[in-house]
């Protein structure tokens, strides 16, 4: 990639591809129609600027995706908030309500992307929870077991909210939460407990 996302240059004309394609969501209701030339026209910024910043439809998809995930979160838990069980909730909930709008929202066509948007998801959700873990102080957790913990709890909470938001009417959505809670506090509380001292 020959651009450096750092660069608020870059930031400012990554943001219009965002938001022209979340307009051109909201007209057209599915992911797969969209084209290139449709994001690059809404955006008033040509095709050659476009891929400069995305290899393809499939990249950038990649980047809406978790800039939309992150922004969620962003406005739920500030990027400084440290690792609780009430931030955990707070994170369980967050992601509850994002994937719920996600299956909501797609269509049919847009079934070869699931995959992979839900991918990104998964990833963003491991990388914030192994952020958040490494700034713990736990005695005696190694920098493998504390990648572990992140590991087995971002699959532990978005492999049950996932299934969950497939299928929404068999378990209400405050059932599901309070299930899940209750198993992550039980099998989390020696974390609690040892940064709480």
């Amino acid at each position: 990639m020959s651009v450096n996302p750092e660069d608020p240059r870059v930031i400012r004309t990554r943001q219009l591809f965002v938001q022209a394609f979340n307009d051109l969501v909201e007209k057209k209701r599915n992911l797969y129609s969209i084209s290139v030339q449709d994001i690059t026209k809404q955006a008033a910024v040509n095709r050659t600027t476009f891929y400069a910043h995305f290899q393809d439809k499939y990249d950038f998809l990649e980047y809406w995706m978790k800039e939309k995930f992150q922004m969620a979160i962003r406005d739920r838990l500030p990027e400084e908030t440290r690792c609780s069980a009430n931030n955990l909730r707070t994170l369980l909930q967050t992601l509850f309500e994002f994937l719920l709008r996600f299956q909501q929202c797609s269509t049919p066509g847009d079934k070869p992307f699931e995959a992979m948007l839900e991918n990104v998801i998964h990833q963003d959700l491991h990388r914030l929870l192994l952020k958040r873990v490494n700034e713990m102080d736990i005695q005696g957790f190694s920098p493998e077991k504390l990648e572990a913990a992140a590991l087995v709890i971002s699959w532990g909470m978005f492999g049950t909210v996932l299934l969950w938001s497939r299928n929404p009417q068999d378990h209400s959505v405050e059932t599901m939460f309070e299930e899940v809670v209750e198993v992550l506090s039980v099998n989390l509380a020696p974390f609690w407990e040892q940064t709480a001292s």
